[in-house]
């Protein structure tokens, strides 16, 4: 039978990244997914634990791995919290240039098994971890601690960051933000990193790496395509995001696929004209777009015979009128890639997002 440090030797092959080998083979990230669950086809969730056949070889596999549940006033079993496809992690680990001696703030703990990577190469005096769940961190701090590891831990909000153990010199979050707060700027020092994954609304936006300058946070985007759970305000279940009926509404047609992972950009830069979060789910036939200031999109999922498939819109805004326009926009620029995209953020809680560079002349506001 394998040992645990043979699995992980295998995670770090199939990861292969060499600058984080060492903390991928040191650390059984089997202590920190003692149990994970799996959607069966019909919404129903299985748990794999370390009693059953394959739970091992599960946990040692570059994949994400969902590891809490809770269930929702209505009685429907949503994802709280998860572990991280380890490629993932230590990708973003490189982005964050480590040195020796840095202080670093992650938000979101989890499992605990990225604070416990951050520890043992940093050490864990150097290490900071918030998340909204009291059981998340309670369960983290435990494992940490059998492990001979002691970063500090914290039950609080996210986006609060963590004044007291301020300044940092990075901040990582893994979990996604609607905006990036402006209490983290507070709390690194200048030239710090912050490493976050902005997405206004579902699925529309990215990683982006930004460097604390004295009035700002800079920086670009990474390339590869990433996506957390959104940061909760709560320690309980995920508001349940829901779509308006569909009225009868303005009817269009179009070519364009209606789901907003078929064009990540576009649908990103799309938010520069949304009144607020959009809201994305499947009513029958039809992909449902929809904004808390009652405008909507209901757009067919299956094409005609000519390629066209059916839109309905109604509200204030025309909501895949503007996604249009932001996809021939983004056509007309030669479809650049999100490595292309930079954001800046002030204290005035704006974000605006720029092609190339920061002074460039091509831009969009989100907020």
């Amino acid at each position: 039978m394998k040992t645990w440090r043979e699995f992980a030797r295998e995670l770090a092959d199939e990861v292969g990244n060499d600058n984080w080998r060492t903390e991928l083979e040191a650390v059984p990230r089997h202590v920190f997914v003692p149990a994970f669950h799996v959607q069966r086809p019909d919404g129903t969730w299985d748990e794999t634990t370390s009693h059953d056949e394959g739970w091992m070889d599960a946990v040692y596999r570059d994949r994400p791995l969902i590891t809490e549940l809770a269930t929702t006033p209505e009685g429907h079993r949503v994802t709280v919290s998860s572990s991280t496809k380890p490629g993932l992690m230590v990708r973003m680990l490189d982005a964050l240039d480590l040195a020796d001696g840095q202080r670093v703030l992650e938000i979101g703990t989890g499992t605990g098994y990225n604070a416990a990577l951050l520890a043992h190469r940093l050490g864990s005096e150097q290490v900071f971890s918030v998340d909204i769940g009291a059981t998340l961190i309670d369960a983290a701090r435990e494992r940490l601690a059998g492990l001979g590891l002691t970063p500090a831990l914290a039950a609080a909000h996210g986006a609060e960051g963590w004044a007291r153990h301020a300044p940092f010199d990075r901040i990582i979050a893994t979990c996604s933000v609607p905006e990036v707060p402006w209490a983290w700027a507070e709390q690194v020092r200048e030239n710090g990193l912050v490493l976050v994954d902005l997405k206004p609304s579902v699925h529309a936006g990215n990683l982006v790496l930004l460097t604390r300058h004295a009035d700002r946070l800079e920086g670009r985007f990474l390339h590869r395509w990433a996506g957390f759970m959104a940061i909760r305000d709560t320690d309980g279940p995920p508001g349940n995001v829901t779509t308006i009926d569909p009225v009868e509404g303005v009817r269009s047609v179009t070519r364009l696929e209606p789901l907003p992972w078929a064009s990540l950009v576009p649908w990103f830069l799309t938010q520069a004209t949304m009144p607020g979060e959009v809201a994305f789910g499947h009513r029958g036939n039809a992909a449902m777009f929809s904004t808390a200031d009652g405008s909507w999109a209901a757009v067919s999922q299956e094409p005609d015979a000519e390629g066209e498939r059916e839109v309905r819109q109604g509200g204030p805004v025309r909501i895949w009128d503007e996604f249009e326009a932001a996809q021939r926009t983004w056509d007309e620029l030669g479809r650049p890639d999100w490595d292309r995209l930079g954001l800046t953020v002030t204290p005035d809680g704006r974000h605006r997002v720029w092609l190339d560079e920061p002074g460039g002349g091509i831009g969009w506001t989100l907020s």
